[in-house]
């Protein structure tokens, strides 16, 4: 194996434990992150990987430890705060959660996936009409993000607006035509407005 070839490599660690945990073996994964680190402690990208390494495996304290380790040696590290987010919004922490988004912005201005995980969690704190806006800042970036037009959907439904939520699940299956939740999502709005002939037609579509 490479790592064995030129063990002192931290690069080769890190492809080793983003492997594991693409393989879903969250164990050898940040073990493989440790063996980086031991080698090269002020290595911001490895303390970062095994943050996200830590958060699938549910860790999600030992994961904000390791983002704020990666943000101590890279301040402007906008992955690590976007990363951050992510470990507090499971948290429920979701105004500290939408700081730490704001703070990725701050230093990458373009993050789609920033701003698309902000507007969630605005969502889950009921700020419908910010979510939307979040939303379509990460539509400007990425016009073909299938799950910020899903997502608004979502929104949209929950705001009453049926025919606007239709039309954003619409663009989503666009995008993204195998959508299962968006043809779930649109036959529930269809049915609601008593279209329950086309709601039956994408009930289908989303267990085709």
């Amino acid at each position: 194996a490479l790592v064995q070839q030129f063990p002192k490599s931290v690069f080769l660690y890190n492809i080793q434990g983003a492997a594991f945990r693409g393989l879903g073996q969250l164990d050898l994964s940040i073990k493989a992150y440790n063996k980086a680190l031991a080698i090269s402690p002020y290595s911001a990208d490895t303390h970062n990987n095994m943050g996200v390494s830590l958060i699938e495996k549910g860790k999600l304290e030992e994961a904000i430890k390791a983002y704020n380790k990666a943000l101590v040696i890279k301040p402007h590290y906008a992955d690590a705060y976007y990363n951050m987010g992510n470990a507090l919004k499971e948290q429920g922490k979701l105004e500290e959660a939408i700081e730490a988004y704001n703070k990725a912005l701050a230093f990458k201005p373009d993050y789609a996936d920033a701003y698309f995980t902000m507007g969630n969690a605005l969502q889950d704190q009921g700020k419908l009409e910010e979510a939307i806006e979040a939303y379509n800042k990460a539509l400007a970036i990425k016009p073909d993000y299938a799950g910020a037009f899903y997502n608004m959907g979502n929104v949209l439904k929950e705001q009453n607006k049926l025919e606007e939520a239709i039309e954003a699940y619409n663009k989503a299956l666009a995008i993204k035509p195998d959508y299962a939740e968006a043809y779930n999502n649109m036959g529930v709005t269809l049915a609601e407005q008593g279209k329950l002939e086309e709601a039956i037609e994408a009930y289908n579509k989303a267990l085709a």
